[in-house]
């Protein structure tokens, strides 16, 4: 689970903010970051929404998020907060706060690593008052020692993972049992991740009819 929660993301889904202006304002220094929904979605498809939750406390102009997830039966909590943002200060607060946390979980830390690059760019303003505008080149294409971006899952394995049964063992062979023909054309590597996502569910549901009998 760790490992899926740490993983990267498809690099269309990194956004880049521009840090500080050179002082012709042609080029910026560009900080990758991801959404607050971007950590929910992840939570969402590793965790389950039922296995993870957040909660805030304010402590003046500081926002603290303790962002909890069921791991093996137990919740365990992790924190970290941010102070007001630029966009719409309380809300901005909360989702750096979140994201501060879901660093804590492995969750978009890699982005940490990333070299921030100079990244040709247009602005507006007068001189020595310049603001930033938008990016006229792709960050990406300046930001050294990357791995090559993940690939994106196949859709037959997308539809596997989205389709898995989650409401009883019976019924969750039986699903598998007829799938049994887009499994084995699966490649290694994703038979090895719908093998650890099978594994996960038939542990939960599992436990869960246990409790039941």
């Amino acid at each position: 689970m760790f490992d899926k929660l740490a993983a990267e993301f498809p690099r269309n889904a990194i956004s880049w903010r521009a840090q500080s202006l050179t002082k012709d304002g042609n080029k910026a220094l560009a900080l990758a970051y991801i959404d607050a929904r971007d950590v929910m979605d992840r939570l969402d498809a590793v965790c389950g929404s039922q296995n993870w939750q957040d909660r805030y406390e304010f402590h003046g102009t500081r926002t603290i998020c303790y962002l909890s997830i069921r791991v093996d039966g137990e919740w365990i909590t992790k924190a970290d907060g941010a102070g007001d943002s630029d966009v719409e200060a309380e809300k901005g607060a909360i989702s750096d706060a979140l994201k501060r946390a879901a660093v804590k979980w492995g969750i978009g830390r890699y982005l940490y690593s990333i070299e921030t690059p100079w990244v040709p760019c247009e602005s507006y303003g007068e001189p020595g008052r310049l603001k930033w505008k938008r990016w006229t080149a792709d960050p990406w294409q300046f930001v050294r020692n990357m791995p090559a971006p993940a690939q994106e899952p196949s859709p037959i394995l997308e539809a596997l993972l989205t389709n898995m049964p989650t409401s009883s063992l019976a019924a969750a062979k039986q699903w598998k049992d007829a799938q049994s023909e887009e499994i084995k054309n699966l490649s290694d590597p994703e038979f090895e991740t719908f093998k650890s996502a099978w594994n996960h569910n038939l542990k939960v549901l599992t436990e869960a009819e246990k409790k039941v009998a």
